[in-house]
């Protein structure tokens, strides 16, 4: 009776599954590289990698570009109906909030936040695109359109100590929200500052806020599929 072949990057994945359930690697332990795992295991550089790909996918590893690949924690999670402050997620979890300010400027409304904010393409519109990081890992992505007449001092604003989240809901609270979320890859530049390889997905929310029934806020959020999560409870309407 033939035995079934399992093929070189079966037997990879359940290699460093083996190491985990007997405690070897543990919870944010970072793995031998891809290097090492070829010399140690005799095959080959392919194998490895899609190995620890599919691994990635399933949610045991968690891989940070340019500096390695470790055994996953259980994944933070995003509130999905609410509209929250991403660094109070961040610090009821007993973690640290940073987060880099890529881009804060004036530019020309593309069509889409034009319509969004009633107003003519090309009107003058303030951008913003920061990278939060929880503990040092980057873990979203934020680009974000404001409409100027309503926040003239946004691009005042310090946003690597304090979040447009704080400042936008503190001079326009947030009347209605809209919610709409998608499975993508990202693009090159996205890929790059969240450090995540080409063949990731990602969950990205578009998010437009209203207050008192004047849109405030366009913003698209990138979160790494491997590393977050978007949950959301309902309560039906017992009247």
């Amino acid at each position: 009776m033939n035995q079934q072949i399992v093929p070189h990057y079966e037997r990879v994945k359940r290699l460093i599954a083996e190491r985990v359930k007997a405690g070897t690697w543990g919870p944010g332990d970072r793995i031998a590289s891809e290097a090492e795992l070829v010399k140690a295991l005799g095959v080959s550089r392919m194998t490895v990698n899609r190995a620890l790909r599919e691994l990635t996918i399933e949610g045991l590893l968690t891989r940070v570009q340019g500096v390695g690949t470790f055994i996953a924690t259980a994944k933070p999670q995003a509130a999905l109906f609410e509209v929250r402050n991403i660094a109070e997620e961040i610090a009821e979890r007993g973690h640290q909030h940073s987060a880099d300010v890529l881009i804060l400027a004036a530019v020309a409304a593309p069509a889409e936040i034009a319509a969004t904010f009633a107003m003519k393409p090309g009107t003058k519109v303030y951008h913003s695109v920061l990278l939060h990081r929880e503990n040092g890992l980057p873990v979203q992505l934020e680009d974000r359109y404001v409409d100027p007449r309503l926040a003239k001092d946004y691009l005042n604003q310090d946003f690597a100590r304090q979040t447009p989240y704080v400042y936008l809901t503190a001079i326009a609270p947030i009347s209605e929200a809209e919610h709409i979320i998608e499975a993508v890859l990202p693009a090159a530049w996205e890929r790059k500052h969240l450090k995540i390889d080409a063949q990731e997905p990602c969950l990205q929310l578009t998010r437009r806020t209203w207050s008192g029934g004047r849109p405030v806020s366009h913003v698209r959020l990138i979160y790494p599929g491997s590393r977050y999560r978007l949950s959301g409870r309902i309560a039906p309407n017992k009247s």
